[in-house]
């Protein structure tokens, strides 16, 4: 049962991003916080962490819902304070990340953004021209639509109407 839930997590099709980050413990040790390496996987919905690539079972997981990324250098003080990066959420835990590269991290960041962008829509905006051409049909014109659309109606009802004349009489003849 182990081995299917990772396969779930990590053969969906779903993954995002995945790699090697430290990651911040909750807990604090006396000579300050602690770096853990952690397997990461980020997934349409939840952000999950392991010991291990070859782990069986995560470390944690959360929802990514109603979280937002940033790069945050201010996390470190030495070499690697371009490397972190942070998810946050008002009422919620804080959970701190450093990339093996600062490119590294910025693409975590633009990843997450960009799925926190989708989660947020009720479409996956394939780019911006096409968003708002798609927003203009769910605007206040449909109003106009229905009024069209009534205009259109009474015309097919005078076309029924005249249906009985759709014959022409030819001279000589006598109309039935």
């Amino acid at each position: 049962l182990e081995d299917i839930t990772l396969k779930t997590i990590q053969d969906t099709g779903n993954i995002l991003k995945q790699g090697y980050l430290e990651k911040r413990s909750r807990e604090h040790s006396f000579f300050g916080s602690e770096w853990q390496k952690r397997w990461c996987v980020l997934n349409r919905r939840t952000f999950y962490y392991y010991a291990s690539e070859k782990s069986k079972q995560p470390k944690g997981n959360f929802s990514i819902e109603n979280y937002s990324a940033r790069m945050a250098s201010h996390l470190r003080k030495d070499s690697r304070k371009k490397c972190c990066f942070e998810l946050t959420c008002p009422g919620k835990r804080t959970y701190e990340f450093t990339a093996p590269s600062p490119a590294e991290a910025e693409d975590w960041v633009d990843q997450i953004q960009f799925l926190l962008k989708d989660l947020s829509s009720l479409t996956i905006p394939y780019d911006e021209e096409d968003e708002e051409t798609y927003n203009d049909v769910d605007s206040s014109d449909s109003v106009n639509t229905t009024s069209h659309n009534t205009t259109l109606n009474q015309d097919e009802a005078n076309i029924d109407m005249e249906q009985d004349d759709i014959y022409e009489v030819l001279p000589g003849e006598r109309p039935n």
